[in-house]
């Protein structure tokens, strides 16, 4: 089992970006050019590595190899983008591994690209990318080529030794596991009642989080859940709440929105996440989309609609808001949410339109709702259809 923790450091520690492995000081997944540039890339990795996985490292500077981190990604159907755009499609695996010089809701992102032994390429355009492009990696440069071109360029099958060796180097042992376990159980969150479970005599999975009992149901907020053996975080939200059970030989972690309008909100099951272990050392990670949006009268949430957009155009001008005004701002992605999820279709996009007033504001619970927002309206997509 690998150490992913080990294997970004391995990574990072072989030159530079080379014809298996990219980093990104972040992926933007809201806006089609970041979708265009993040799949040339998987293109490039795939089509350069036929016969060995190839790696994108998210949450490192580009200059100086400085480990930064980004924001926790769950989006386990970032395949489904994948499948949607690209012909011979890899499977990809987006993971998040924490460090411990990092803030705890901060982890550097892994995806592993595996090797398809075929060619990859755009079956529809997306951005400035046109339909039937291919791509391949030329040193840290993800290119264009033509597909007679393809089959002469010398970098494929020359990465398969190196990968290997990085990925045996990076293999998990006793130490690196017990290490892991008394981190999270008397450093990191010695004070949220850190709980853990063996799998299988094998699989360590640490969990806590801020415990609350609501009726016959008890969840936990501000959740951190990783599996110890292979260091990746499973799970974290700074606002979303969940339950936790467990069998013998499965962990499942079922999230919940808090949602609703003038401070009347429920609990609405979002997405059940299960992680079912086996005897032969393999685990197996299945979500399931729980969630059934809430349905509002229409024109209440008209006069809510105007009165958020008028609040972003306060924003925009640099006008003080009142008291009132700025608790409605912090609860303003959820709102704007909402509002998309009953048929305002460009509630979505005026939301990712203010981002950067979002960002900029004082209070940062505005900007964690709105990072919130957009992870849950992310997951929904890519859980309901491909595009």
């Amino acid at each position: 089992m690998i150490n992913k923790r080990l294997l970004i450091k391995n990574l990072l520690a072989h030159n530079d970006e080379s014809s298996f492995y990219d980093k990104k000081r972040q992926l933007n997944l809201h806006t089609k050019e970041g979708k265009a540039k993040f799949l040339k890339h998987i293109c490039a990795l795939s089509n350069s590595n036929p016969t060995n996985n190839s790696y994108i490292v998210v949450g490192v500077e580009d200059q100086d190899n400085e480990i930064v981190g980004d924001d926790f990604f769950d989006d386990s159907r970032i395949q489904n983008l994948v499948n949607a755009f690209l012909d011979n499609p890899p499977r990809i695996q987006y993971e998040n591994v924490p460090f411990p010089h990092l803030p705890k809701d901060k982890v550097v992102g892994l995806v592993t690209i595996r090797p398809t032994h075929k060619i990859s390429s755009f079956k529809k355009a997306i951005y400035t990318i046109p339909a039937k492009a291919i791509f391949i990696r030329r040193g840290s440069n993800s290119i264009p080529i033509d597909e007679p071109d393809f089959f002469q360029e010398p970098m494929v099958n020359s990465n398969t030794e190196t990968v290997i060796s990085i990925e045996n180097n990076s293999r998990n042992s006793i130490e690196y596991t017990l290490e892991g376990v008394i981190d999270f159980m008397n450093n990191r969150h010695k004070d949220m009642n850190p709980k853990y479970k063996v799998f299988k005599e094998f699989f360590i999975v640490c969990w806590a989080g801020n415990k609350k009992k609501i009726r016959d149901k008890t969840f936990f907020s501000r959740v951190d859940i990783e599996l110890i053996n292979e260091q990746v975080k499973l799970f974290y939200s700074a606002l979303d709440e969940v339950t936790v059970d467990y069998t013998d030989d499965c962990f499942r972690i079922t999230e919940y929105l808090l949602l609703g309008l003038n401070d009347k909100t429920s609990y609405y099951p979002l997405e059940q996440v299960s992680i079912r272990f086996y005897d032969n050392g393999y685990y197996k990670i299945d979500n399931q989309m729980l969630f059934e949006p809430p349905e509002f009268n229409r024109k209440m949430l008209f006069h809510i609609y105007n009165s958020n957009l008028a609040l972003i155009r306060k924003l925009q001008k640099g006008l003080p808001l009142s008291e009132r005004e700025n608790k409605d701002l912090e609860n303003l992605p959820s709102t704007l949410m909402i509002c998309y999820l009953n048929g305002f279709e460009e509630a979505k996009q005026k939301l990712i339109d203010a981002k950067l007033l979002l960002k900029a504001h004082e209070n940062p619970t505005v900007y964690v709702s709105f990072k919130e927002a957009m992870r849950i309206l992310r997951k929904m997509k890519y859980g309901m259809n491909n595009e």
